[in-house]
């Protein structure tokens, strides 16, 4: 395995994010080869040399991607001194050790996912990558059109902060309530608590019915699947390949206003001039007879 960053490789072994990980070398957290680095252009060979946070081995895992639905009244920790129901009870059954991405509150329920993949984490709480998170929330009172828009176009908080447009429409009303549907792209502390006690309704009852795509349909509260292969095909191809052509063409430009040479496009290929030799006893214009197209789900 060729030498990489450190940051990245305390990533990609679920250590902890690209940002967290840059912080426990900065701060001295982190040896190689018994020395401690706080560099954080410095280089390592996972395979090689001998890597420790805080004194214990880092080992590169196989990365492991797991849908949770939390339930109501749990941290989303791995431990708590308060000695209230955490997130790390449920995982623990897993057979890795897997973190989660972002978190829900204490009182929200839902899809969160959990991983040791420490790049699609970064790509996933990136938010120049704009990740759906759909919720089910119970507000307080009946909603006229004017308060709807105002969610849906955005609303100024209690710090000033002014939210970006949501999805949001109504699922149905109560006596005393209404439940909506609300879909951010962006995540604030208590956003949607927020959001509805600036419009006069506050929540009562919140539940995030999906995250990137990956719905809580097929789990009850406290339940833990892995993802099958189209869901994490999917989120590779939406926002992990952009996260990497994005980080590639900067460390390109960064490298051309360096003044470092840039390898130049490579020349398309001329034909021999005799041309291209053919098949005997077949014409080039008649392709023959098509087969049909292999089935399968489009």
């Amino acid at each position: 395995m060729a030498a990489e960053r450190l940051q990245k490789i305390l990533a990609h072994a679920g250590v902890a994010s690209r940002r967290a990980a840059e912080k426990l070398i900065a701060d001295g957290h982190v040896r190689v080869n018994g020395r401690i680095v706080t560099e954080l252009g410095t280089k390592a060979d996972a395979h090689k040399d001998k890597i420790e946070v805080d004194g214990k081995r880092v080992v590169l895992e196989k990365p492991v991607h797991y849908l949770v639905h939390k339930p109501r009244e749990m941290v989303t920790t791995l431990n708590d001194p308060e000695g209230r129901e955490h997130l790390g009870k449920l995982l623990a059954k897993l057979p890795e050790r897997v973190y989660p991405v972002g978190r829900l509150d204490y009182h929200t329920s839902g899809a969160l996912l959990v991983t040791n993949d420490g790049e699609l984490t970064d790509a996933l709480l990136n938010p120049a990558r704009n990740v759906p998170k759909v919720y089910a929330a119970k507000l307080r009172g009946h909603l006229d059109v004017p308060e709807l828009d105002k969610l849906r176009n955005g609303v100024e908080l209690d710090d000033g902060y002014k939210t970006k447009p949501a999805e949001v429409f109504v699922l149905r009303e109560e006596s005393k309530n209404t439940w909506i549907q609300i879909t951010l792209t962006e995540g604030k502390n208590r956003q949607i608590h927020r959001m509805a006690e600036a419009i006069g309704h506050p929540v009562q009852r919140l539940a995030r019915t999906a995250f990137a795509g990956l719905s809580t349909d097929d789990l009850r509260p406290g339940e833990v699947r892995p993802l099958a292969k189209r869901e994490l095909d999917k989120l590779v191809k939406t926002y992990l390949t952009p996260a990497r052509i994005q980080k590639a063409n900067a460390r390109q430009q960064a490298d051309e206003q360096a003044g470092m040479p840039v390898a130049p496009p490579s020349a398309p290929r001329s034909k021999p001039r005799g041309g291209s030799k053919r098949r005997a006893g077949r014409n080039p214009r008649s392709p023959g007879p098509r087969g049909k197209r292999g089935g399968g789900d489009r």
